[in-house]
């Protein structure tokens, strides 16, 4: 068993502090908002290490304890510090990007280590686990920690609502190394929750590694609804088809993961991550900003989707504008990005999310509207829509549409349905 402190107990911090809890450790936890300090149900929707059932029975049961800094400075032989580092509201990928660029806020992340310092009076690894640029480690959290806080960078690779189950079957552990003795200790650590590969590297490299992973991941995406336009637009063709193959090819092509085409990049980490990239990229005067490329080509083909939606004279509905399937958060979802850049055309549209407000119990019985599916919600497969409707679905997820509604199938050709 390990002492193990988290500071920061948000979307982030208090999943995984309860997933080293029940594995045994000694976890106590401190969070600037007193508020986060409870085991009281969260107001978002989480699940536990199966990524399916809830996760607020597991925070109830769990044997994690909450203290101040100090006490947590006393308790702890390794502190995880799960702090934000949020960007500007314009870079969250709701709007169209600006014409500036600016790189992440880290003022709560030095703020949060400024104020641990006083209390870390012995030798203890202090584990960075926020996004942050490359050389920000060494910029800004260096001169604000004391010779006993062994500083080392290992950012989780977590998607928001799954964050327990990915936290504990990780592809890999990566690690940057400024201190030896606490990357020792943390492989210790790490050797008791998983037997991922443990990446050791510098703390620049892997500042690089994780923006670099998750706006790969947004590379995919963008190839994946590009591949489901041009099927949209050629008879015959069928975007599942296309990128079911290319999903079998794991030699060249790595793996099948966010290659299915759909909405756009989501959540809290993607879209913000490759316009910080586009700052980085300017800072450095790249040749190219590939980062601003990735970006526009997501506003592009929501551009294209306000397209479809625009073609029919009937109210418009974006039914799903979570950023992923069967959660109820939307930061930076690309479904309201859609109903911005549809306001912004002069539409009003209005948005519907069964894990947000829910379903109207009269929905079927209402006026014949345009359906947009902005999130692939298992739910909307078998939901009733009104008579005379027009449904636009970027998931084809519905397999027998009703015969009273016009279905639309994006990135299936139209020799095959549209």
């Amino acid at each position: 068993m390990m002492k193990v402190g988290f500071v920061g107990l948000g979307k982030l911090g208090m999943p995984c502090a309860v997933a080293m809890a029940m594995k045994g450790h000694d976890v106590m936890g401190f969070d600037i908002n007193a508020a986060a300090m409870t085991k009281d149900p969260r107001p978002y929707r989480e699940t536990g290490p199966d990524g399916v059932e809830p996760f607020d029975p597991y925070l109830a049961a769990s044997s994690v304890r909450f203290g101040s800094l100090a006490e947590l400075a006393d308790h702890s032989d390794i502190i995880f510090v799960a702090v934000q580092t949020p960007h500007d509201p314009r870079y969250e990928g709701v709007t169209r990007i600006p014409p500036e660029r600016v790189d992440f806020n880290y003022d709560h992340l030095v703020s949060a280590l400024r104020d641990l310092a006083p209390h870390v009076k012995r030798p203890t690894a202090v584990v960075v686990i926020s996004t942050v640029l490359p050389g920000t480690v060494r910029r800004h959290i260096f001169p604000v920690i004391n010779h006993h806080m062994r500083i080392c960078y290992n950012p989780f690779f977590i998607a928001m609502g799954t964050t327990m189950r990915d936290f504990m079957n990780p592809e890999f552990i990566l690690f940057g190394v400024h201190d030896p003795d606490a990357a020792k200790r943390a492989q210790e650590l790490y050797r008791t929750l998983t037997d991922a590969p443990f990446y050791a590297t510098s703390v620049e490299n892997a500042e690089l590694i994780k923006v670099s992973y998750n706006t790969f991941i947004g590379m995919k995406i963008v190839f994946a609804n590009t591949v489901m336009e041009i099927c949209h637009k050629t008879p015959g063709t069928d975007a599942d088809q296309v990128m079911g193959a290319l999903k079998m090819a794991g030699r060249r092509l790595i793996s099948p993961a966010y290659l299915k085409s759909g909405m756009g990049d989501g959540g809290g980490c993607h879209p913000r991550d490759n316009i910080a990239m586009s700052w980085l990229a300017r800072s450095l005067d790249l040749s190219c900003d590939f980062f601003e490329d990735l970006m526009m080509a997501r506003e592009n083909q929501t551009e294209f989707l306000a397209d479809l939606m625009c073609r029919h004279a009937l109210p418009k509905v974006i039914l799903g504008y979570s950023f992923k399937a069967e959660t109820n958060l939307t930061t930076g979802s690309p479904a309201v990005l859609l109903a911005n850049i549809m306001r912004e055309r002069g539409h009003a549209v209005a948005l519907i999310d069964p894990f947000i407000e829910g379903i109207p119990n009269d929905f079927a019985e209402g006026e014949a509207r345009v359906f947009l599916l902005g999130a692939e919600h298992s739910v909307l497969k078998t939901l009733k829509f009104p008579a005379g409707s027009v449904v636009i679905d970027p998931w084809r997820m519905l397999a027998a549409p009703q015969p009273d509604i016009t279905y639309i199938p994006v990135g299936i050709g139209p020799a095959s349905g549209i």
